[in-house]
């Protein structure tokens, strides 16, 4: 049985999309992260109870609990977290929800993205976590 490495940064997707969740787990395999996937925000919260993640792509728009409420919910009992979201969407960004993401301050992909993209996005994000 293969022992984890303990130096593999590990990321959780938060996508309902299942074209968006092999792509992501593809590239960012690729790119020497563990990946795991959850459809929604609840199935996250479940996973962030269980497990370490260096950090969360996390789309905005998912059923039973949405980005937003799962980004509240790290807010109130894992606040160490948030500095590693970064946020997605397909939908055209509404007032409110431009408003929520400027006022986390937190990375935004918009959907559609290319794998360039989102490498570039990820080691950003990473490069801020680690300092």
């Amino acid at each position: 049985m293969k022992t984890p490495d303990a130096n593999l940064k590990r990321i959780l997707v938060v996508e309902d999309e299942p074209a968006i969740c092999d792509l992501c787990r593809r590239v960012l395999t690729d790119e020497g992260l563990e990946v795991d996937i959850a459809v929604n925000g609840k199935v996250a919260q479940d996973m962030i109870k269980d497990k370490k993640y260096d950090l969360f792509l996390v789309d905005i728009r998912t059923p039973v609990l949405n980005g937003i409420e799962l980004y509240q919910w790290l807010q109130d009992k894992h606040s160490q977290l948030v500095t590693r979201v970064i946020f997605t969407t397909g939908s055209v960004i509404s007032g409110p929800t431009t408003a929520f993401i400027e006022q986390t301050g937190r990375p935004f992909l918009p959907k559609p993205f290319t794998p360039g993209e989102l490498k570039a996005i990820m080691r950003e994000t990473l490069k801020e976590v680690e300092k």
